[in-house]
Formats: structure tokens, C-alpha cells, sequence
């Protein structure tokens, strides 16, 4: 099946998509003019500290308050102060101070990244905990392990990529390998490495000398974080009809990831858009719609709310006539386990998400379900969670907050 990046433009707005076949399987919308400031490094300062919740709020520049949780962060990067590194070193043997040992006041400016986008009424999350991704590894500061990502299963690989890696990280920061680093050659991994590290060099020693509410790193734009987070090698083409995105992205594949550039297609018919051809707004607005029928007549109803997202699977037109209810029941429940997986990464749900799937009276059939969602929901590359089924019959997934929900971003 060839997979495709379909990246285009509908009117102010840039649309990257995911295809497997015609079939789209991930998609975000980022507003041309919207400054995007997930990811972004900035020198923030210190507005007020709230002792009762152990976090303080930090403006970032324009007014822009960030909630900075303290008990996450052990090693703050702070203008005018003996730096973490430093602190590291003369405590090699200690892997966290107590907490709060480095302590912050309302006035300090300190070195933020931005880790999480506000969301209606809540603040952006900003974090001393700089992380630096690439393609293959991303620099962790305040973390001197070498991680590997859960989907390199090859006992061996990881091993050889532990090993490529090690040499490299310090008692300042660390590296988290992933999953796109599989069977890559020594030499690119080790490029990348270097790149991150002049990165936060940069970052790390002039940064803390710039004016405050210095942008000190910006993060590149959500269609070229698709290409570097996507599974790359499993991607054939990367195509656009838009001239300037074109440009955009072949100088990034050039500079951060030569072995892609090949995949790069400029699309021209001026009879038949991009768009069109994809029929990529009809399928965006059927990824918003609260109910999604299953081909053995249940359905889906998709509700996300505040706190959470609920997920009802229904028998409709499935159970009429039916004698063996419960075989019945257990098919529809794992059509519906694909489709929620798939729903999940198409809608960019995050947080938690309870989904009520009808109720079966054989505890295999259970265990079947559970064991079938949990190999659906590992093909997500963000980090999903299935938690467990509760005595009520609910189960609980938990997937990363990164980007804002698809119903928001096209709201």
C-alpha cells in the first residue's frame, strides 16, 4: 500500500495528511499567520510563585502567562545564577536534589519550553526540562540516561543503538532513542546527535544572556514536524501543489534529513487540486462528526468533553435477528476497537478516554478485546495507553497531550 504525506493549502490554512492508500489516517491544520508556539524556547521571567500547588506562572513576552509545575522541574536554568550543570557536576552522585533545592522567586528569568498548548481555559504548560527532537533521538537536559522507544522491539537493535548512543550523553542531558532510528546506519544517528548538541550549546550558553522574553529556539512548523515525527521510512512520497510549501520543505530535507529527499513531489494539474483529488475537506469534516458507522451496522459515538473523551459503541442494526447474541457482541466490539484506534490518532484525542463497549458475559472474549485494541492502538507514534477495563465494564486509555484535538484546530 503506498503511504503518502499529503500536504496543501485551503484558504489561510496549511493541511498535513497521513495517507495509507486514499484512506487518511492522521491529519493537522495550522493557520498560515498563527504563531505556533508549541516546542518554542524562550527566557521567560517569574510573574508569581502559588506555594499550595507547588508551580509557579511564567511570562514568556505579550502577556503570555505559562503554568511552570516546580515539583517537575529539578534543575531550572536561570539567568544570573550558578547554573544545573555546574550543580550536577559538584553532585555526580546524585541523580535529583530535593525538591525545590534550586529554588526560583518571583522575578527570576529562567530558560522555558513550551510542552503543551493551551487549551480553552487553561494556561500553556512550559518546562525547564528542554528536549531537543530530531528524527532519530531527541536531547533530554536534566536526564543523563540513554532511552529507547518501546516500538524497537529487536532485543538486538536496541542493544546496538544503546550502545551507538551512550558515549554521548552527560551529566547534563541524555537521549531518548526513536522509533525512526531502527536499523538506520551509525553515521547518520551520530550527525543528528551532533546537530542537537550545537543546539542546546547555543541555547544553553547565550541564551541565558538575551534579553528577557527572547525567543532563544523556535520549533519548525507543524507540516515539517509531521515529516520529521512520522515513520519516514515507511513514507513514499511526501507531496505538495503549493510552490512555497515545496521550497519550504525540500530545504528542510536537505539540511535535517538528506536520505528523504527524493520523496519530495511538487504536484501541478491546474484542473484538479491537491485537495480535491484526496477529497480531503469532505473526509475532515467527517472526522468531527460525533457518530461513525461500522460496516456491521454499530456505531460509534464520539463525545468529547472538559475533562475527557467518552467513546459508546452501540449495536444498531447489528443485533436484529441475531441468535448468538454474544458471538455477535464480540464481533462488533472488535470492529469497534479497530475503528476507535483509528478514530483516536485521525481526531488527535489526548488525555483520557473511556470507551463503552458493549457488554460481554465471557471473560476470553474480555481478554480477546483487550488483547486485539492494545495491537491497534501500538501503531499510534504518540505514546497510547491502555490502562485497564474497570468492573463496570468501561475501559480507560490514556494518550499523550501534544496538539490541540482536530475539532479544535478546525474550529
Amino acid at each position: 500500500m503506498n503511504h503518502k504525506l499529503v500536504i496543501t493549502k485551503y484558504k489561510d490554512t496549511i493541511i498535513s495528511s497521513f495517507f495509507k492508500g486514499m484512506e487518511m489516517v492522521q491529519v493537522s491544520l495550522n493557520p498560515v499567520n498563527e504563531d505556533d508556539i508549541l516546542g518554542n524556547i524562550y527566557l521567560g521571567k517569574v510573574k508569581n510563585i502559588v506555594k499550595n500547588i507547588n508551580a509557579a506562572f511564567v511570562e514568556i513576552g505579550d502577556g503570555k502567562i505559562c503554568y511552570y509545575p516546580m515539583s517537575e522541574n529539578y534543575y531550572p536554568i536561570m539567568a544570573n545564577q550558578p547554573t544545573a550543570k555546574q550543580s550536577m557536576e559538584a553532585q555526580p552522585n546524585k541523580e535529583k536534589p530535593s525538591l525545590n533545592e534550586y529554588k526560583i522567586k518571583t522575578g527570576d528569568e529562567l530558560i522555558v519550553q513550551v510542552t503543551k498548548e493551551d487549551v480553552k481555559t487553561k494556561a500553556p504548560v512550559v518546562s525547564s526540562n528542554i528536549n531537543l527532537t530530531g528524527k532519530f533521538v531527541a536531547l533530554t537536559y536534566g536526564k543523563s540516561i540513554v532511552g529507547v522507544s518501546n516500538k524497537i522491539e529487536d532485543t538486538k537493535e536496541r542493544n546496538r543503538l544503546r550502545n551507538l548512543v551512550k558515549p554521548y550523553a552527560s551529566k547534563e542531558y541524555g537521549f531518548i532513542i526513536r522509533t525512526n532510528a531502527a536499523y538506520m546506519q551509525d553515521e547518520i544517528i551520530i550527525k543528528e546527535i551532533n546537530n542537537l548538541k550545537d543546539i542546546y550549546r547555543d541555547i544553553r550558553e547565550y541564551g541565558i544572556h538575551k534579553n528577557r522574553f527572547s525567543l532563544l529556539y523556535r520549533t519548525p512548523p507543524g507540516y515539517l514536524r509531521d515529516i520529521r515525527d512520522g515513520y519516514s521510512d515507511s513514507i513514499d512520497e511526501f507531496i505538495t501543489d503549493d510552490q512555497e510549501l515545496y521550497e519550504n520543505i525540500k530545504e528542510y530535507l536537505i539540511k535535517h534529513q538528506p536520505e528523504d529527499k527524493e520523496k519530495l513531489r511538487l504536484y501541478k494539474d491546474d484542473n484538479y487540486s491537491l485537495s480535491a483529488l484526496y477529497n480531503i475537506n469532505n473526509k475532515l469534516q467527517d472526522a468531527i462528526k460525533p457518530m461513525v458507522w461500522l460496516k456491521s451496522g454499530g456505531s460509534l459515538v464520539i463525545q468529547p468533553t472538559e475533562a475527557l473523551t467518552v467513546i459508546d459503541v452501540n449495536t444498531g442494526k447489528a443485533i436484529g435477528g441475531k441468535k448468538k447474541v454474544q458471538e455477535t457482541f464480540l464481533k462488533i466490539n472488535l470492529e469497534a476497537a479497530k475503528e476507535i484506534a483509528k478514530q483516536i490518532r485521525l481526531r488527535n484525542l489526548s488525555g483520557i478516554i473511556i470507551i463503552d463497549f458493549i457488554d460481554m458475559d465471557l471473560q476470553k472474549n474480555k481478554d480477546l478485546l483487550m488483547a486485539e485494541f492494545e495491537e491497534h492502538l501500538k501503531k499510534d507514534p504518540i505514546k497510547t495507553t491502555l490502562v485497564d477495563m474497570t468492573a463496570l465494564g468501561l475501559v480507560e486509555v490514556t494518550r499523550k497531550k501534544v496538539r490541540k484535538p482536530l475539532h479544535e484546530q478546525i474550529m
